[in-house]
């Protein structure tokens, strides 16, 4: 899986799933978070990260949120060479079969519904690093 050192960003508008998000993924060995409220300002995340040199090396988003929603920081992401191949998993409630498929149309590389269990996420995190290890 993802490797310890490995930058994790989480981007969602609600406190208690960042906070939940990043209980779980510590458990699995990934401390290095830093969260974001919106695509917003987790685009200004990224870009600072990569211009100091620790580059974000996973992304996990919800998909609605106030201002720039999760999809549309996929799209951002997905039409930046520096951040192309960067590991994205979409966590979200958004279950519609067509929102799921536009998502992996703009380059999603997982996607877990809410509500989850922490092993749904282990599963998760394990199925996007073999994915993006295939791009």
């Amino acid at each position: 899986m993802f490797p310890d050192e490995t930058v994790v960003l989480i981007v969602d508008d609600m406190a208690s799933m960042r906070k939940a998000l990043v209980n779980i993924i510590k458990d699995f060995g990934l401390t290095n978070v830093i969260e974001a409220q919106n695509g917003s300002e987790a685009i200004v995340v990224l870009n600072s990260q990569y211009k100091a040199g620790a580059p974000i090396g996973l992304v996990l988003c919800d998909w609605h949120m106030p201002g720039m929603s999760g999809l549309d920081l996929l799209k951002s992401i997905r039409e930046r060479d520096e951040f192309k191949t960067l590991p994205f998993l979409m966590v979200t409630a958004e279950n519609d079969q067509s929102k799921i498929i536009e998502a992996i149309k703009c380059g999603v590389n997982n996607y877990l519904v809410k509500p989850f269990a922490p092993a749904d996420v282990k599963v998760k995190l394990a199925e996007t690093w073999m994915k993006s290890k295939h791009l």
